[in-house]
This record gives C-alpha cells, sequence and structure tokens, in this order.
C-alpha cells in the first residue's frame, strides 16, 4: 500500500444495486470522514480537461466522482509535513467509486479520463466567499508540481 499524504482520506464506497436502479450514500454525519457541512456542488470536466492546481486554507475538500472517471491528483507541499512532496494519484468514478478528502493547504486536482463529461460532486467544509476566495492557484503544466497529466502507456 503506498503512503498516503498526511491528512488525506479514501473511502471506498459501496453502490447498492438491485433491478430499478442503484443508490449510494456519498457522505454520512456519523462516517470519520464527515468534518462539517459548508456546501455541496458539482464541477465537470471534458474528456481530457485538466483542472489543477488550487488548495485552501481554510477548508476540507471532499471528492466523489458520480459520472465518468477523473484522475484525481494530489501534492503536498507544506513545509512542516512528514509526506512533504509526496503525491497520490486516484482514478475514480463510475467504476471506482471513492471518496477522497483532501487536506487544507494541500494542492489538489483532476483530469477527466473518460469519452463523455465527467462530474466530481464536492462537499467542501466552507462555504464559497465571492469577495474573498479561499483558492490559491498554480497553472496545471506548472513545473512547480512534479507531475505530467498525460496518460502513461504500459
Amino acid at each position: 500500500m503506498r503512503v498516503l499524504i498526511d491528512g488525506l482520506k479514501v473511502k471506498q464506497l459501496k453502490p447498492n444495486c438491485d433491478e430499478r436502479g442503484r443508490v449510494m450514500e456519498l457522505l454520512r454525519s456519523d462516517w470519520g470522514e464527515f468534518v462539517k457541512f459548508g456546501q455541496v456542488y458539482m464541477t465537470t470536466a471534458y474528456p481530457g480537461v485538466v483542472k489543477a492546481w488550487h488548495y485552501h486554507k481554510k477548508q476540507t475538500d471532499t471528492f466523489i466522482c458520480i459520472k465518468g472517471m477523473m484522475k484525481v491528483v494530489v501534492y503536498d507541499s507544506r513545509p512542516k509535513s512528514k509526506t512533504r512532496g509526496g503525491i497520490n494519484e486516484f482514478c475514480v468514478g463510475e467504476h471506482n467509486p471513492q471518496l477522497i478528502q483532501i487536506p487544507r493547504d494541500v494542492y489538489h486536482g483532476f483530469k477527466c479520463v473518460s469519452e463523455n463529461e465527467a462530474i466530481i460532486i464536492n462537499i467542501p467544509t466552507e462555504t464559497f466567499n465571492y469577495k474573498e476566495p479561499d483558492e490559491y492557484r498554480l497553472p496545471a503544466h506548472t513545473k512547480k508540481i512534479p507531475y505530467l497529466w498525460g496518460r502513461e502507456d504500459r
């Protein structure tokens, strides 16, 4: 098992299926991953699109990809972190439903790796502040983060 970035949480989600369809719990207040509720929103990406990099100083993000497939990547640049310089990559979505909880001050982003638009539901701990957004950004292909968004063919 790879070492997870300090504070990062991952939970395998379990869809319950029958002849009518499926239901899947995304986050419950009695799970260890629940911190507090700020808001819920969706974000999408078209095939091959990268939305990266950013981090938050105040909020924790909880990502769940509910349609398509996304490659979610996190990078730890925190100076005092025991996992500083660490990168974790997750391929999540319809074929691998997981909750990815990203701690404050950790860069993150995602790339749609499915043939159609993919959808992430985010449940951050804070509401979005339109006047003073809690977002600190770098370009998707910056050299400051040692990660390439291309596909690795084996």
